[in-house]
């Protein structure tokens, strides 16, 4: 009987399912598997027959078998090949011949009988024409090319009278009820039909897939292969002969291009048995034509090999593609494989490579490719340039890593051993790692460029140097046109990016000029030379008061570098998209996106920009009043050049405004101080569009410098056009702080107007909450909290408390002109502000000086509060105030009201 299929069919399961059933009959039983390593040793197979008899009958009777001596001394030797043959099949035949005798029937199984020695099939045919009258039945197992074996005698073998079974592989029906038995119940067809595209319905492959799936809970879903279906293709592949493994293995590396390329030359085997392999693992489920069913297979086949193997192979494989003229991506993807660059045209396939890899967004393959060329480039201008490359590649991920191919480069920068398009590389990490001063030397003296291309390529590193970075003047030696605040002339032609924000920003800004920078962003690649203009016109767009347009626009491109995996591009434009949130009041987002685009990159890959994302998260949480949150990130290492950019500024001004949320207005005085002396020591076009002045003017108020804010913001509001609308609505409201109610009332109005039109919801409820208590110090209650319910539906519209007090958003129990007990019409409009600085703990004597009135005349309005409100003493006014819902006047004007204005 002769049971044929493909490797894992359960070919070996149903024999021993069938010896089993013979174990009532008494049937002596010979077991044996035949092996490709063996194939070449005479009667192996024979001689593993007769070992397993002596086996049995030993433990059956507890004696020696009945085989005579002489049988038994030669078959205890394993004979070579050169070990003459015809004695030893004379024994073996006579050594079987005696089991033959015995009254038992004699059934013998061999398994991968594909396998055996040609001696051992001469013997098995020798004792199948001698005992045709005896009970002999011998059952070989094979996979399905047993017939195709041409020796004479494996075709004499199947001269004898045979039956032939055949076990074909699962269809997908039948793998569908093996998964349902395991599961108890019916999966779906999506999950039956992947199991059987992924083993061809080999019942081995099908069940190390269950194992492997069902390893970590009982459910059954999509297959899943792990370590059990590695070692069962592995058992496959191991069944099959030397040359059989070849062709897997050069299948396995080839991938794709199996079909492209000789498969007998690679694996070194002749068409003839390059075919039979490939039919024999496809039989095995293990292939589909050419192809691995499943790229867990190619894996394990590969890490099976040693490492000289696998290199070995992936070099011959590169060798044959580049002369095939295959792509160079195909080819280098060998190369690297095989860590090699061939001396003649292996660096221009992996460069060209690099390349295509780089502009697929395929990262790792690209810095692959390069640092293998560099590896071997001897060539020291070569190197640079490979060196700047494999840098530009990793920026895109990992700013960081870049680092150590660009540091030692600055020195060749300078003295003109690159390119104009890798010096700019290389400035750019400069300015990265905030070596400003040195960069502007650097730029001065590539002033002369040779060519306009080269011109204005180091034209538009000054200009993001200036106006993106900020702060820091040309080194000595500079010339003037370095603290020339547009910088270098960037010129214009056919409407480029940079020519728009430097139009934008060096004049009035309008909506044409809004518009021409967005329309210019949209066709903008996403290139690491243009990171910083890219972020820079965003900026100056949200700056511009046009804060919907920037967040439209880098909305766009911070979905392209999701795509495009773009890790830093991904960390800079959220940072950038959580400043615009802040422009626009909506500080919860401002935080998020902001904290977002923190965990993006380390610290170290941030450089001077990480003030960019600390700030934004810094003056949302505080403007949240999560101020423990934003003291903990307060605490975070900051590189020290970062305070010579405009990063540090928004830096130290966050951190201002925190100290003033935290009642220290004196250290938040310090750092806005610093603010103001270092943009006057920089860039100075720089400080129309930072409000430092406002900053100190808010400071100033908050310590009781009511004249020097008023100063500060009068300055603020001086400056020449271009500033933008709320930086002149956050002086006027500051303004606004030092003036009487009507004139407060007047320049906070305008201020409204002004933070509509640039959208600041948060600002905007700020103001209309100075507004509400203007009204209210004016008499005019009902005006108050008209104005109060604007203040409160601003703060809920970007998720902040109510910056007015609640009983201002609440409606009167009776008209407030009906004078009658229980409203703020008991008292006069004097009485209401002398007992609302009162219920806030001023003295006499300081309520005196705010109002501008004597003492007296204090005395005498509380005197009447007093009586009116039935209060024995001042610390009463709170809760009698609060009971007759008289809002106590806000702390925001308590320490500001000045006689001015």
């Amino acid at each position: 009987m002769i049971i044929t299929g493909g490797p894992g069919s359960g070919k070996t399961q149903l024999v021993h399912e069938f010896l089993t059933t013979l174990n009532s009959t008494g049937a002596r039983i010979l077991t044996g598997t035949a092996s490709w390593a063996e194939r070449d040793q005479p009667l192996s197979l024979v001689g593993q027959l007769l070992r397993n008899a002596e086996a049995e009958y030993a433990i059956s009777h507890h004696a020696a078998p009945a085989v005579n001596s002489s049988a038994k001394n030669r078959l205890s030797r394993n004979p070579g090949p050169q070990a003459p043959s015809e004695p030893s099949e004379d024994v073996t035949a006579e050594a079987l011949q005696h089991l033959v005798h015995d009254e038992r029937p004699l059934v013998i199984a061999v398994d991968d009988a594909h396998a055996m020695d040609a001696a051992s099939v001469r013997t098995l045919v020798h004792l199948l024409r001698r005992s045709r009258s005896r009970r002999v039945l011998v059952v070989c197992a094979t996979s399905g090319h047993f017939g195709e074996i041409r020796s004479a005698a494996h075709t004499e073998l199947l001269r004898q009278p045979h039956r032939r079974v055949r076990l074909a592989p699962l269809s997908e029906a039948s793998v569908g009820e093996l998964l349902a038995a395991q599961a108890g119940r019916a999966l779906p067809g999506s999950v039956r039909s992947a199991y059987h595209r992924a083993t061809a319905g080999s019942p081995l492959l099908v069940h190390a897939l269950l194992d492997d799936s069902t390893g970590f809970g009982p459910e059954i879903g999509p297959p899943v292969a792990g370590t059990a279906y590695r070692q069962a293709v592995l058992s496959l592949l191991r069944r099959g002969g030397a040359g059989h493994a070849r062709v897997a293995r050069a299948l396995a590396a080839l991938g794709s291009l199996a079909e492209a390329v000789p498969l007998g030359e690679l694996a070194g085997t002749t068409p003839v048995g390059t075919q039979e392999a490939v039919d024999i693992l496809n039989s095995a489920g293990l292939l589909d034509g050419h192809a691995f069913r499943h790229p867990t297979a190619a894996a394990a086949v590969l890490e099976d090999m040693d490492d000289a193997a696998r290199t070995g192979l992936h070099g011959r494989i590169a060798d044959t593609l580049y002369r095939s003229g295959a792509p160079a991506e195909e080819v280098a993807r060998h190369l690297s494989a095989a860590a090699l660059v061939p001396a003649r045209w292996g660096a221009g396939i992996l460069r060209t490579a690099a390349e295509q890899a780089l502009a697929a967004d395929e990262v790792e393959l690209c810095t692959d490719y390069l640092g293998l060329v560099l590896r071997d480039c001897a060539d020291e201008r070569e190197r640079h340039a490979l060196s700047v490359a494999l840098a530009r590649a990793q920026w895109r991920t990992n700013p960081a890593a870049a680092g150590p191919h660009l540091e030692p480069l600055r020195e060749a920068a300078l003295d003109g051993g690159l390119s104009m398009r890798d010096t700019a590389t290389v400035l750019r990490y400069m300015l990265w790692q905030g070596d400003t001063e040195l960069a502007a030397q650097a730029v001065a003296t590539l002033v002369h460029a040779q060519s306009p291309s080269d011109a204005q390529i180091i034209a538009e590193v000054e200009f993001v140097r200036q106006w993106f970075y900020g702060v820091a003047l040309a080194g000595k030696g500079a010339p003037a046109a370095g603290r020339d605040p547009r910088g270098r002339h960037v010129r214009a032609d056919g409407g480029g990016l940079a020519a728009r924000v430097a139009a934008l920003i060096g004049g009035e800004a309008t909506d044409e000029s809004a518009a021409a920078v967005a329309q210019a962003l949209q066709g903008h690649r996403l290139d690491h030379l243009n990171l910083e203009l890219v972020a820079m016109s965003l900026l100056a767009i949200a700056h511009a008061d046009r804060p919907a347009v920037a967040a439209d626009a880098c909305d766009a491109l911070l979905e392209c570098a999701g795509q495009r995996r773009a890790t830093t591009w991904q960390a800079l434009l959220g940072a950038i998209r959580a400043e615009i949130a802040l422009l626009q009041g909506d500080v919860a987002a401002a935080a998020q996106g902001a904290l977002a685009a923190l965990g993006i990159l380390r610290a170290q890959s941030w450089g001077v920009l990480i003030g960019l994302p600390l700030s934004t998260a810094i003056s949302a949480l505080t403007a949240m009043g999560s101020c423990e949150e934003a003291e903990e990130l307060l605490k975070h290492d900051v590189p020290e050049p970062m305070f010579r950019t405009v990063f540090g500024i928004q830096y130290l001004r966050a951190r201002g405004h925190h100290y003033l949320a935290t009642d220290r207005p004196f250290a938040a005085l310090g750092d806005f101080e610093t603010c103001g002396r270092l943009l006057r020591e920089g860039n100075p076009s720089l400080q129309k569009g930072i409000p430092w002045r406002s900053d100190l003017a808010l400071a100033n108020l908050r310590i009781g410098k009511a004249r020097t804010a008023r100063e500060w913001a009068e300055e603020q509001l001086r400056l020449p056009g271009g500033h933008s609308s709320r930086a002149r609505a956050m002086a006027l409201r500051l303004l606004a702080a030092t003036c009487k109610p009507h004139r407060r009332a007047s320049l906070l109005r305008e201020s409204i107007d002004l933070l509509k039109t640039c959208g600041d919801r948060y600002a905007l409820a700020q103001a209309y909450a100075d507004l509400s208590a203007a009204h209210y110090e004016l008499g005019e209650y009902a005006r108050a909290r008209l104005v109060a319910r604007q203040a409160a539906r601003e703060a809920e519209a970007c998720h902040i408390e109510s910056p007015v007090d609640a009983h201002l958003l609440e409606d009167p129990a009776r008209p407030e002109t009906t004078g009658s007990e229980g409203g703020p019409a008991i008292l006069s409009d004097a009485e209401c502000r002398v007992a609302g600085l009162a219920a806030l703990g001023y003295t006499n004597r300081e309520i005196s000086n705010r109002l501008h009135v004597t003492v007296s005349t204090v005395e005498q309005h509380l005197t009447r509060v007093y009586r009116k409100l039935n209060v024995a003493s001042r610390s009463e006014l709170p809760s009698k105030m609060l009971e007759h819902r008289i809002p106590k006047l806000s702390d925001r004007w308590a320490g500001t009201h000045s006689s001015a204005g």
